[in-house]
């Protein structure tokens, strides 16, 4: 594989668990996850903890606000190096053609992902907050209003990446949620995939949290969803 595509998800609030998965893994997987949730509890300390032992960042905060508070938000982000960064594609086109033209010229630019429609909501969910139709249908319409907005990607389950890498090529970056090795809990997930899945489908990257951050052998758990993978 040129590229790694493995993103373990940093999901935890024990500091020392988080600290010891990423000395063990930063030289064997693509990247880290840092959600909304260490975010809080660790800030910039963790971002830069990551980045001193090579590790690189998927910073998750799942952007969602008017247009000027994204935009800026963006632009602070961008000049701390992290690899990729979440938007809510629902926030709309103007939202994330302005957080786009923002940091064009950075040199350090992350690459923009607009959030599709979370994993562990299904179209009975959907129908609740007023979005109808096939769900799969409705992603795709938000992975085309990404891609027309300037975005680089977007995060969206196993079950819609199919469709999204046939309708916008093989250039149009795909991270993968809810995905899960053999046998392991989906726990909240609802639209899942083993790693093998995900890749076949189309994904550019899987992400990965529980089944690895709880095993007895995080490195084991690595080293076995990449050889799963590799040969995709």
């Amino acid at each position: 594989m040129r590229v790694n595509p493995l993103i373990v998800a940093l999901d935890t609030r024990n500091r020392d668990i988080i600290m010891a998965l990423v000395e063990q893994l930063a030289p064997a997987v693509g990247a880290f996850k840092v959600g909304f949730f260490p975010f809080l509890l660790f800030g910039w300390e963790l971002v830069e903890f990551i980045h001193s032992k090579g590790g690189r960042v998927f910073l998750d905060l799942k952007l969602h606000d008017i247009p000027n508070t994204v935009a800026n938000a963006v632009e602070e982000v961008a000049r701390t190096g992290v690899f990729m960064l979440t938007l809510h594609i629902l926030g709309g086109r103007e939202m994330m053609e302005e957080a786009v033209q923002r940091v064009q010229d950075c040199p350090s630019r992350p690459l923009l992902l607009g959030v599709t429609l979370l994993t562990s909501m299904n179209t009975q969910d959907l129908r609740m907050v007023g979005i109808k139709g096939p769900l799969e249908e409705r992603v795709l319409k938000l992975a085309h209003l990404a891609r027309d907005s300037g975005l680089d990607g977007v995060v969206a389950s196993p079950l819609e990446t199919l469709s999204i890498r046939k309708a916008l090529g093989k250039g149009f970056i795909i991270v993968t949620p809810g995905v899960r090795p053999p046998g392991s809990s989906p726990h909240e997930q609802k639209r899942v995939a083993t790693p093998r899945e995900a890749i076949m489908a189309g994904a550019h990257y899987i992400v990965v949290g529980r089944p690895i951050c709880e095993a007895k052998d995080p490195l084991a758990v690595v080293q076995d969803i990449l050889k799963e993978v590799e040969t995709q």
